[in-house]
């Protein structure tokens, strides 16, 4: 299809699937395929029309073993409420304080989108409206919950050299690209307690051997906010909160745009909703903005390395993909 749409006559084109984490693969590949001299220039595009297709574009249970692992508990909203019980059961955490952390983290997201014309959702919203939101599923509220949205994105990869030659002195360059896939040991098993994602965790310690960097060297993150609860968990998978320690740095604002470590500066999936195939490049293009000095009203003061993270599946059966950019120099 993107053949006859961008009109590439006779240009190779690959269609990749990763789940949520397709955009980064996509990237991978351009990477991969740039690094090993297969080619010169790469584009990696990422596309959804999620609106069009299926129940809010998501994909149906009981067509298959895979498809009901990926959802086990019936909805998307209702198997990562299982992640935020499975949180306050392990580290003790009272119901109210999660509740309260879970809104400042939608807070913050739509307080950056509102200064991002690309971003879907462009309004603040308080706090007091968040915590009094419907309940979608429990203890998730509307506000706690991505929207279903159409989108696109795309990151065009090329070597240090050939981008040096056409004017740029300091080129963006990818650090590290790691993923990490489930076989599904987690629902079979019985030693995994649901408060976690392992294949976040592991993905996120591979990418940083291989940028040669340590977690307190980052500038920024993006990562997989499809639920506010998601994004919480995943700064101690990240290694960006001490365990058990995430719900009191988002309170204190470690995360906010003007925060030690901002995260979703540009709104993150809150705000631009998850066209599923696009968010992972969508996420790279920011930290590629922000390297850059294009941010615009959210430009962070100093950018030296921004990670990027996406969760496909679900918590219970997963693919995580954690990249992290920076520059030649």
């Amino acid at each position: 299809p993107l053949a006859h749409a961008l009109r590439l006559d006779t240009i190779p084109v690959s269609r990749v699937e990763n789940m949520c984490a397709t955009g980064t693969e996509a990237l991978r590949a351009a990477a991969y395929a740039v690094a090993a001299g297969a080619v010169d220039v790469a584009l990696a595009l990422g596309v959804e029309k999620l609106k069009d297709t299926g129940y809010g574009g998501l994909p149906l249970r009981t067509k298959g073993l895979a498809n009901d692992l990926w959802m086990p508990y019936g909805s998307a909203p209702g198997t990562f409420a299982q992640l935020a019980g499975a949180y306050s059961a392990r580290h003790g955490v009272d119901a109210a304080d999660l509740k309260r952390a879970m809104a400042h983290v939608s807070w913050k997201s739509h307080q950056n989108g509102a200064l991002n014309p690309k971003a879907h959702l462009r309004k603040a919203v308080d706090m007091e409206k968040i915590i009094g939101a419907p309940m979608i599923a429990d203890p998730l509220g509307l506000f706690d919950c991505c929207g279903v949205s159409d989108g696109a994105a795309a990151a065009i990869v090329t070597t240090p050299e050939i981008a040096q030659a056409l004017g740029r002195s300091n080129p963006v360059t990818i650090k590290a690209i790691q993923l990490s896939a489930s076989n599904g040991w987690e629902m079979q098993f019985g030693a995994w307690d649901g408060a976690s994602v392992r294949n976040t965790q592991v993905a996120a310690q591979r990418a940083y051997a291989e940028a040669g960097i340590a977690p307190s060297e980052l500038s920024m993150t993006e990562v997989h906010d499809c639920f506010s609860v998601t994004e919480l968990v995943t700064m101690e998978d990240l290694g960006l909160s001490e365990e058990g320690r995430a719900l009191f740095d988002v309170l204190d604002g470690r995360f906010d745009r003007g925060g030690d470590l901002p995260c979703q500066i540009d709104g993150g999936l809150k705000c631009f909703g998850h066209p599923v195939g696009a968010s992972g490049l969508r996420m790279a293009y920011e930290v590629y903005s922000q390297l850059l000095g294009r941010g615009g009203e959210r430009q962070r003061a100093q950018v030296d390395f921004g990670l990027t993270h996406n969760l496909g599946g679900s918590p219970f059966n997963s693919v995580a993909a954690v990249s992290i950019l920076g520059r030649l120099n």
